[in-house]
């Protein structure tokens, strides 16, 4: 090979690598932030309108959706998303009183809970299909957070910390989404999620044998050896008509759930179920007048829009961390529960979601729920699952449900009054049940048994032990395994595939022809100080159990994305090692950035350009032709 060579390396069939002169740091700079806060390059069709009234209506359609949707509004859509608006508020009543009594507040904020919110959405929230509301899995790890002391000793301060915690959760989700830190979501895998639902299913299940047994008596505690414990405690205060009627509610509610499966176009029995159970209560309760014979019902709620309560917000020291943490830990669940949400009917629809919007879309819902007594909010899966079967086609129907929940404020609120608690308990029971996802725990097990951990970390932890622990532990572990990704990278050596140039993994081939006095290893990481001990022995280890003589080593960088300082000297040790015992080693495809890196470091001076290939066929050529018959240069 010429010693020349200056400005490539070529072959006889190869283009030679560019050695063009490395960006500046601001360039770069520019490059790694567009790629990190801005990957989908939201901006671009705005910079390519050709006028400026154009551009200012795009940018507004961008950072306001309704502006998008609106003006293309018709009746047709209109009657559509009344249906389905109509549809999930039957919904949004019952569960809104089942929530809150899950956090131990008021049921009325519940319902206040699903009037605010909606509104907000339709204006900035991207998809078309989530609709908004409470979620079981947040109130009752809110309960969990502020505990039973607190709630006996002051109901009030009680509240009002819920009410600050849901401002917390608004500022720390809109904070996500404005500076596009959408990636902190991406720790709560799949897996984890899965796992953590599934948990949470179970001690909410097990938390309504209260009212299923009418008891009196209770543990606040969510694990399951503390609940079952308190369950059969106070087993003297089993009533057996509370639980036959919890029964028969439950029954009815997974019969509704079954027609629907069965037949999908009957979607509207199952929405329907849950206000049938509340209005069939209700009725019962008031006739017999259950409360004298031991029926325990909601109480009093009465009429009337959202009251103000930024006045009660409280940022007293004393309470203040235990604030902070359920407003960011209900925040972030609520925040990737949401989004993961909004995706998956999405992508049903052929539609896309943004993921920083939705993030600004709940964190300004939150804060402006905080105001007027709301708790906090999101797209729970049972209620966006109705809405998408009810056939809505934009965020409309989120303002039909808000419209609809003022009525029922303004003139219905008081009816509800009668629901007995019994009723609210197979409603939450029979929601708890789908959210135990059996099909895709056993996938996972077949597929990943690492990832099966990950989910069942987050399962058992949140059953046996607490939901934050359960959460810590399984984001724990898929931390852990990410760093193990990253610790000790994939290696493969590659072989050529017959009558062809490419070069696969020979594990993956068998088929592939390994070529006497070459190794050719592909690296597919980035190599830095924390694998760079690692890429080194691996390498060394590759030559060492090669059973002929090596004569060359061939290093494909192609998959290899960066590179630091450590992980430049590492390759330069393993080339002085290599050349001690006469084999040359040749660098093949390294991507732009890491070439920059290795021209600013000199470390392609100290290899030699002709050392460095655009393919491994160029660099097989190559040391065919040219380097058996070169002399390795000095290290440097």
């Amino acid at each position: 090979m010429e010693s020349d060579r200056t400005s490539s390396s070529s072959s006889p069939k190869g283009q030679g690598v560019n050695f063009s002169a490395p960006r500046s740091f601001v360039v770069k700079l520019r490059s790694k932030c567009k790629e990190t806060f801005f990957p989908d390059d939201p901006f671009k069709p705005i910079s390519q309108e050709p006028n400026g009234l154009t551009k200012t209506k795009k940018t507004l359609e961008y950072f306001v959706p309704i502006f998008e949707w609106l003006p293309k509004y018709n009746l047709q859509k209109l009657w559509y998303d009344l249906l389905a608006g109509i549809t999930i508020t039957s919904l949004a009543v019952p569960q809104g009183i089942s929530y809150a009594n899950l956090a131990s507040i008021p049921p009325i904020i519940g319902l206040y809970s699903s009037f605010v919110p909606p509104f907000v959405y339709a204006v900035l929230g991207s998809s078309n299909t989530l609709a908004v509301g409470t979620v079981a899995a947040c109130s009752l790890l809110i309960s969990e957070t502020f505990g039973e002391d607190l709630l006996k000793k002051d109901p009030n301060l009680y509240l009002h910390l819920i009410f600050t915690s849901t401002f917390i959760t608004g500022v720390f989700q809109f904070a996500l989404g404005f500076f596009r830190l959408g990636i902190l979501v991406d720790f709560l895998s799949h897996s984890t999620i899965t796992g953590f639902m599934g948990g949470t299913a179970i001690i909410i299940l097990l938390q309504q044998l209260k009212g299923v047994f009418g008891l009196v008596h209770f543990t606040h505690k969510t694990d399951v050896v503390s609940v079952l414990h308190a369950l059969f405690t106070h087993r003297d205060e089993w009533k057996w008509q509370s639980a036959l009627a919890g029964l028969c509610f439950l029954i009815f509610l997974q019969s509704t759930r079954y027609i629907k499966k069965i037949k999908p176009k009957l979607f509207w029995v199952s929405a329907m179920g849950p206000m049938v159970v509340v209005l069939v209560g209700c009725l019962v309760a008031y006739l017999v007048k259950g409360t004298e014979h031991g029926i325990q019902t909601v109480g009093p709620l009465k009429k009337g829009l959202n009251p103000p309560s930024i006045q009660y917000l409280t940022f007293d020291a004393k309470y203040l961390p235990l604030v902070i943490k359920a407003g960011i830990v209900t925040g972030l669940i609520a925040m990737a529960e949401g989004i993961a949400i909004g995706r998956s009917f999405a992508v049903m629809k052929n539609e896309q979601t943004d993921g920083n919007k939705e993030m600004i879309a709940f964190g300004l819902m939150n804060i402006i729920g905080s105001f007027t007594s709301c708790y906090l909010t999101t797209g729970p899966f049972s209620k966006t699952a109705v809405n998408y079967n009810a056939g809505t086609k934009t965020p409309m129907s989120n303002v039909v449900m808000g419209l609809c929940m003022m009525l029922v404020l303004l003139f219905l609120a008081p009816l509800f009054s009668y629901t007995p608690l019994v009723g609210l308990s197979a409603i939450i029971m029979s929601a708890m049940l789908g959210l135990i996802d059996y099909e895709e725990m056993y996938q996972l097990f077949k597929v990943d048994k690492f990832d099966f951990l990950v989910c069942m970390s987050a399962f058992f932890g949140v059953s046996f032990l607490s939901m934050d622990y359960g959460l810590i532990i399984s984001v724990g572990l898929s931390v852990v395994r990410a760093l193990l990704y990253v610790a000790r990278p994939s290696t493969c050596k590659l072989g050529r595939i017959p009558n062809s140039v490419m070069f696969r993994d020979i594990e993956q081939y068998p088929g592939s022809e390994e070529m006497a006095g070459y190794v050719i290893l592909q690296l597919g990481s980035p190599i830095f100080f924390a694998n760079s001990t690692y890429v080194r022995e691996r390498i060394l280890r590759w030559i060492r159990d090669e059973p002929e003589e090596v004569e060359f080593l061939l290093l494909d960088l192609s998959g290899v994305s960066s590179i630091d300082m450590t992980g430049m000297e590492t390759l330069l040790e393993v080339r002085r090692i290599l050349v001690s015992k006469g084999i040359k080693m040749v660098i093949i495809n390294p991507r732009f950035e890491v070439l920059e890196k290795m021209m600013l470091s000199h470390f392609v001076e100290k290899i030699g350009k002709e050392y460095v290939f655009l393919s491994i066929d160029d660099a097989v050529q190559a040391c065919r032709f040219n380097l058996s018959t070169s002399k390795s240069e000095p290290c440097s």
